[in-house]
This record gives C-alpha cells, structure tokens and sequence, in this order.
C-alpha cells in the first residue's frame, strides 16, 4: 500500500493546541462503520451509545515527564534527551534531540550535574541507549526536572501538567500519553458504570512504537518500534467472560486495541502477560478482540490513521475524517473524539 492513501489536507487552525475547557464536553462523532452512519454528538453523550454489559478496556499508563535538556560535558552543547522507556535498572531507550553530537561514552550532564547520562550504544533514527546516574530516587528527580513530553504539532507547554494525564492514569512510564481517555470525568465513568457497563484496566507505556512517523513510501516498509504492556489473570478472566457471552469489547483508543490484539492474535484468547508487542494493524487486518474503538483524530499518513482505516475501511475513514474538518473538529491529542462500532448494536 501507497503512503498517499492515507494522506488527507488538514488545516493547522484545526490541531487543538490546548485540551476542552471540561473532558467530556469535547465533541464526539458517533460512528455506524457497518452503515455507514455517523452523528455530531457531545462527548458525555456516548453513554447513550454503550449498553449493560458491554466491557470498557482503557490504558492506566502515566506519562513521565520525560523530556528533558541538558549538556554535553566535554563541549557544553545542548541535548535534548526523551526517554521512551526502561531496558533494566537505570539504563533506558531514549531518542535525542540533536543525536549526532552524542556518542558512545558520551556524558550529558542535566540540572547542574544532579543527574546525568552516559551513552552506552548508538541505534539509527536518533535512538541512544543512556544510563542515567544520579544520587536519590530517579523518578522523583525527574519529576523535578523534566518536562511533559509533549507531541512537537502542541507548540507550547500545557499549564496544567494533569490535563496531559487520563484522570485514571496509574502505572508511571509512558513517553506519552494514552489521549483518547482524556474525555473521561469521574462523573460520566460513575454513569457508565451505574448503567451496567465493566470497566477493565490494562496498561500500555507509549513509546516510539505509537507517535514514530511513517517515513517510507510504502506501508509494509514501516517498522514498528515494540512497546511493554501488562494484562493481569484477573483482566484476561473478564475479557475471555465477555467474548464467549458475546458481549462487546470496546477499546478505550488504539494503545488498548493495539494489546488486545497482540494477545490475542498470539495466543487466540486473552492471557496475563507483561511482554512487548510491536503490531503494525493496517487494512487487511482481521480484528479479533475488540467489537467498538473510542479515539481521536489523527495524523495523515500515520500509524494510528491505518489503524482507524483497518477497523471502518480506508476510503470510509477519509469520508468522515472531511466531514469532521468541514464541522471544525478539532484534531490530535487535545482534540476530539470519535465512537466507532458495528451494525449489530
């Protein structure tokens, strides 16, 4: 498949630079990919779409404040350093800025020295294998220094770190953040359950995997960058329940979709696993775990676009992604949402 096939215009005006005043009053398009349906609603709305019974699966990761800046200690010169995630103990997956500069053995000195990183291994596309080395508890230092590692289309810092978080946001270590639960408030997930809906946690640290452009021409030729996730026994019990009663499996965005996949696609059923999956879901792909997908809109030619495009077909994706820049949605991780499910319900 061509690239271009995935490409769309979309105007800058339309990126969301900021998140919606409240969560769930961010728009929503509700979408009948089987009828080829789809109506302009307010997020809080989607409770009318869900029904008892029907199983919600989000991503609790949370986001480090991952992106941070220093120097080299031999020239001064400025890095920028985003760590994307932990190999073992201090040593970790980052993708620098200006990698060029940073070698093997390489010494980056951040926050005047209270904590610094060598480079112990050069990998392509600016990937830099570093260990951090500091006195005290990393993750508290870094959330002293670092900074949301927000996407590069959001050009300025968010006030609030929070609303760069899922208000059920859990298990610290993702590179970025899970953006299609940002719509749900304590409120609307007490409804949601009230009504008889179960709502099951999985986790998913977003990497490179997930926001990594596609650069190549032809889509077979993406390589997927493999990301960690965890099920419990207690989750993969509920989901396998739900599958063989023939209630639906709706995937909180398309990190949730991208592991219930990888399980089952693996092992034909939902299991507990902490492993890493690097699945590349484009059209052609034949969805065995989830019935409905809750995310927002998305990059042209990217990853999480081709996703959407396997689950409600490509030239039907394009359609409504017109519609929503015709009604001025707004696009991306502080955009808007889409509801996509099937004729059945």
């Amino acid at each position: 498949m061509d690239i271009s096939l995935f490409d769309f215009n979309l105007p800058l005006e339309l990126i969301a630079q900021s998140p919606s005043e409240k969560r769930d009053e961010s728009r929503l398009l509700a979408i009948n990919k089987d009828k080829k349906t789809y109506e302009d609603k307010i997020f809080h709305d989607i409770i009318d779409y869900l029904k008892p019974g029907d199983v919600l699966v989000r991503n609790n990761t949370k986001v480090l404040p991952a992106r941070i800046f220093g120097k080299k200690e031999d020239t001064g010169a400025h890095v920028e350093i985003l760590l994307l995630h932990r190999i073992k103990d201090d040593i970790w997956e980052c993708l620098a800025g200006n990698a060029r500069p940073i070698k093997v053995g390489s010494l980056i000195s951040f926050n005047n020295g209270k904590l610094k990183a060598k480079c112990l291994e050069v990998k392509d596309e600016g990937i830099r294998i570093m260990e951090f080395i500091y006195d005290g508890i990393f993750l508290e230092i870094l959330e002293e220094i670092g900074n949301m590692p927000l996407p590069p289309y959001i050009k300025k810092q968010c006030e609030d770190n929070a609303r760069y978080q899922t208000i059920y946001a859990k298990v610290l270590g993702s590179a970025a953040a899970p953006t299609a639960g940002f719509h749900f408030t304590e409120e609307l997930l007490k409804k949601i359950k009230d009504k008889g809906i179960e709502i099951l946690d999985i986790t998913l640290h977003i990497g490179l995997g997930t926001f990594k452009p596609v650069k190549e021409s032809k889509v077979e030729d993406h390589k997927m960058h493999s990301e960690y996730f965890e099920i419990s026994q207690e989750v993969a019990d509920k989901l396998n329940k739900a599958k063989a009663e023939g209630r639906r499996i709706i995937a909180v965005g398309t990190t949730s979709t991208r592991t219930l996949e990888a399980v089952m696609q693996k092992y034909g059923k939902f299991v507990a696993a902490k492993e890493e999956t690097a699945i590349f879901i484009t059209p052609g792909y034949k969805f065995l775990a989830i019935d409905a997908l809750i995310t927002n809109f998305h990059l042209p030619k990217s990853t999480l676009i081709m996703l959407v495009s396997a689950f409600m077909g490509r030239e039907f994706t394009l359609e409504v992604y017109n519609h929503a820049i015709e009604e001025r949605y707004r696009f991306f991780s502080f955009g808007d949402s889409m509801f996509i499910y099937g004729e059945q319900d």
